[in-house]
């Protein structure tokens, strides 16, 4: 708890925040409450945005916007390298914070705010780069000069599952271009936004500059509806689920707005009968229990070349084995809890799913007897045309498939459906 006072969450935090001195929402607004994944205690809780709120919140952006775009860019990015400097500072803590509120481990909490350093160092250096073309001009005595100007307020929703460093992918980069910035975070992780609010509050106040950065936390679906469809936002940037993403995109194309879509992954690695199992079990094993399986870069399925099919399969179950699962604050834990009961939920029927389709559960497959959220990484033999397979399973489970030919392999990596991104790694070291 010490930890939630140091980043300035409070037992009842205000969810909306216009600018840098100003933490708006009525004080009878309906809450919702943050709570411990890993454990199911209550962390604090969050008033959420009114209608009302989220006017205050567009017209403070807009009015934050206008300012910064006259903002000179290398100053945009001197706010930036401050802000990254706080996050320095405060990364033990947040990186707690994220841990405690989200369930990740702790060295995947600090690893999240150590990517929001990285991008702001980024973006500092582009904050001097932003340049522009000249050309001559069939006019006498002329030039034509290339000129890239602001949006305006850029909407960002994000998920659970990466509460702040998503956040910063696109605030930092839409800072030092001259944009405002309006975050609606997922409800299931209020705090973590809220202490980087807080933290970006200091340095745009110490600064004395325009309060780019804004909040609001919604506890409906209806306000956050209203947010993609609002036509003062040019720029939507959701991060989510196929599903809900397709509607965004249409949503945003309805009002000829632009929007930035990060959605689903059902990835897989090939490995092929010369592959080192050395290097291929341990980057399997990260790339699907990482983050409890709840990333879209999860991989989700390994292709294994019969010949080696049961040496891996020996070995995923002996390293599996070794996988302790616990309090995500402990060193040793290496999977922590899923977000929520729901999650659960997903993980049992999923599992039941796999059972009566065919595929066979050679380890895990339980949902552990323990206070929390907490459920085993599993190991599935599954046929490539299982349903399952054609879906993210947002759940430590991996399904092994084998095949004979890499062309076969390839096919299979390539046969998802429309909206899932697949990344493919072939351990190959010929």
């Amino acid at each position: 708890m010490d930890v939630l006072k140091r980043l300035g969450i409070e037992p009842v935090n205000a969810g909306v925040c216009l600018d840098a001195d100003n933490w708006a929402g009525k004080s009878d607004a309906r809450t919702i409450d943050s709570v411990n994944p890993a454990n199911g205690n209550l962390l604090a809780r969050v008033r959420v945005a009114t209608a009302d709120d989220y006017e205050a919140v567009i017209k403070s952006s807009q009015q934050a916007f206008s300012q910064w775009r006259s903002v000179p860019s290398p100053q945009r990015g001197e706010a930036v390298r401050r802000i990254a400097e706080l996050l320095r500072t405060n990364k033990d803590a947040l990186g707690t914070l994220i841990a405690l509120e989200n369930g990740k481990i702790k060295t995947e909490g600090d690893g999240e705010v150590q990517e929001m350093i990285d991008i702001a160092d980024f973006a500092v250096g582009q904050s001097r780069m932003l340049y522009g073309l000249s050309m001559h001009s069939e006019r006498l005595d002329h030039r034509m000069m290339e000129q890239w100007h602001p949006l305006g307020p850029i909407g960002v929703i994000t998920a659970f599952n990466f509460p702040t460093a998503v956040w910063a992918w696109n605030a930092f980069i839409a800072a030092i271009c001259g944009d405002s910035v309006v975050w609606k975070p997922s409800p299931k992780t209020p705090l973590c936004a809220i202490a980087v609010q807080r933290l970006c509050n200091q340095v745009m106040r110490a600064m004395n500059l325009p309060a780019i950065f804004s909040l609001f936390i919604s506890g409906d679906n209806s306000l956050a509806e209203h947010f993609v469809r609002d036509k003062r936002l040019p720029l939507i940037s959701f991060t989510g689920s196929s599903a809900i993403g397709r509607r965004v995109g249409t949503w945003v194309a309805e009002r000829m707005g632009r929007s930035l879509l990060e959605l689903g992954g059902n990835n897989a690695i090939i490995i092929d009968e010369t592959a080192d199992l050395g290097l291929a079990i341990p980057a399997t094993v990260f790339g699907a229990v990482g983050t409890a399986g709840q990333r879209c870069t999860t991989t989700r399925r390994l292709l294994v070349h019969e010949s080696r099919a049961d040496d891996v399969v020996a070995r995923l179950i002996g390293a599996y084995k070794q996988v302790r699962i616990g309090d995500p604050l402990d060193p040793t834990t290496l999977m922590g809890p899923l977000i929520d009961a729901a999650a659960v939920q997903a993980y049992r029927a999923a599992i039941e799913e796999i059972k009566k389709t065919g595929g066979s559960i050679i380890y895990g497959g339980r949902v552990l007897d323990r206070a929390g959220n907490f459920v085993e990484p599993t190991l599935v033999r599954a046929h490539h045309d299982l349903p399952i397979l054609q879906r993210e399973t947002f759940a430590p489970i991996l399904y092994i498939v084998t095949y004979r030919t890499l062309d076969d392999a390839i096919a299979m990596h390539n046969d998802v459906p429309q909206g899932l991104s697949s990344s493919l790694f072939t351990l190959d070291l010929r």
